[in-house]
């Protein structure tokens, strides 16, 4: 894929413009996909290559509703929203996870009403059609998915999901289809029971999609490495002799840290206070994306050797 698939720094905002930018790329090809298969299907008499295409089309609007809710995730702090617009990210992801549910639903119930209704066989050429579907979704989500858990976005993870349920609809699609073909009159319903498949697969893919970025909301603790990693950056400073509570939560594509340290009870207030920002700077500095770092001064149980005084 192009360069515009790789995240070209560490920042968190930059990171976020290039996953919007990945989103739009992702809703121009879906244009062309979703307008090309339900013509295909038309011409085709393929009932499972139109609703692979309306699919395609359902995929355009999660895309731009991924691509708005980055937008918004990359605004800063304001006012009103002092810890930034981060949520709108996971939100956008909910919404579009719902979306491929109920999209799911609405093509099965219809797949289900097609396989009791007569109809003609597909034509051979949408065959063709759906392999290139299939390689070019599959190329989308790999490079939409890479930099997804680059920058651990949730949105863009979402998007790239999307492209593979996509390509994995097509697969059921070209299945269904050229049984449908080799089989005959009596297997004229394939590529109906093929659309049926494919909306299991939807509906599995969208309750992939929705729980974490359920979690996300819920401020659902991060992965145990970043933890670790704030824990010991913050033992590693000159007056630090204990390292308690760690609550970190995740906003958008940032990080914001609650801390509890123990320090020698015996040192003035303005010692205690340059302890203070001495550990959110090394916190900072391990990872670009924590935004910031609220330091809890306390007595220490336990005065270790680097303690002060």
């Amino acid at each position: 894929m192009t360069s515009a698939l790789q995240p070209t720094t560490n920042d968190p905002a930059s990171n976020l413009q290039t996953g919007a930018r990945v989103a739009l790329l992702g809703m121009t090809i879906n244009v062309v996909l979703a307008a090309a298969k339900i013509g295909a299907g038309f011409l085709g008499n393929s009932y499972v290559l139109i609703a692979d295409g309306i699919e395609s089309a359902l995929d355009i609007a999660g895309s731009f509703v991924i691509w708005g809710g980055l937008k918004v995730a990359a605004r800063p702090p304001d006012a009103t929203h002092p810890y930034g617009h981060g949520k709108a990210e996971p939100l956008a992801a909910v919404v579009v996870a719902l979306g491929v549910l109920a999209a799911a639903l609405g093509l099965a119930i219809q797949s289900a009403r097609e396989i009791f209704l007569p109809h003609h066989a597909p034509a051979p050429f949408t065959l063709i059609v759906l392999i290139v579907v299939v390689i070019v979704k599959e190329l989308l989500y790999r490079g939409v998915m890479r930099l997804g858990r680059n920058v651990e976005s949730t949105a863009v993870q979402t998007d790239a999901w999307h492209h593979r349920t996509d390509a994995m609809t097509s697969i059921a699609a070209h299945t269904g289809t050229s049984i449908a073909l080799l089989g005959g009159e009596r297997w004229r319903s394939a590529d109906d029971w093929a659309a049926l498949f494919a909306c299991a697969l939807i509906g599995a893919n969208g309750y992939r999609l929705l729980w974490p970025a359920l979690r996300e909301i819920m401020d659902t603790a991060p992965r145990g490495e970043i933890i670790a990693s704030i824990r010991n950056a913050a033992a590693a400073v000159p007056g630090v002799s204990e390292v308690e509570k760690c609550l970190v939560r995740k906003m958008g594509l940032r990080f914001y840290v609650d801390l509890h340290v123990g320090v020698n009870e015996n040192i003035s207030v303005r010692e205690g206070h340059h302890i203070a920002h001495a550990v959110k700077d090394a916190i900072q500095r391990t990872d670009a994306r924590i935004a910031d770092v609220l330091v809890h001064i306390e007595p220490a149980r336990t005065i270790s050797s680097t303690g002060t005084g």
